[in-house]
């Protein structure tokens, strides 16, 4: 069973895509729900919404054309517990081709690097390659806590600034 369900519709203007579920977020049902994961203060932070939504609000992000999946849908927890768990990258690519959003934004270099194929290392961030027949792909830096080291917030600057002019 899925242990956060996906929050998709057609059309949409963006995409995000977890390697998997935290464990809290998997508990509570909410993406991105550990208190210490920059994801919504993010956000709003580099514009992408109105005002600083709550991780239990997510579904009203629906409204603004942003939707939430993960490439790991049966796993939950650190990378190392979730991907214990199958990740299937043809059903996450024909779900995108399916509602066809116009941007999809990777989560972290982990889930980018599931997707390509290739070690999270060979990963770059921010705007990828195009991809026949797929939306814009960007690859951004974990807003887990568990990542601090590693946080920028340039590459959801980028992001925001690509889908701005939407």
């Amino acid at each position: 069973m899925e242990k956060l369900p996906d929050q998709l519709q057609p059309h949409l203007r963006l995409v995000f895509v977890g390697t998997a579920a935290s464990q809290r977020s998997a508990d509570v049902g909410h993406y991105y729900a550990h208190p210490g994961n920059r994801f919504w203060r993010t956000l709003h932070e580099v514009g992408i919404t109105p005002r600083l939504f709550e991780p239990h609000e997510f579904p009203a992000l629906l409204r603004l054309g942003i939707g939430f999946t993960d490439v790991c849908k049966l796993g939950a927890g650190m990378d190392h517990q979730a991907l214990a768990f199958p990740v299937d990258i043809p059903a996450f690519r024909e779900k995108m081709r399916r509602y066809r959003p116009n941007t999809i934004a990777f989560t972290s270099k982990k889930a980018a690097s599931l997707f390509y194929g290739r070690p999270t290392k060979a990963v770059t961030l921010g705007r990828q390659p195009a991809l026949d027949d797929f939306p814009i792909i960007f690859v951004l830096t974990s807003p887990s806590g568990a990542a601090s080291g590693h946080w920028s917030v340039q590459p959801w600057r980028e992001l925001a600034d690509s889908i701005g002019d939407m």
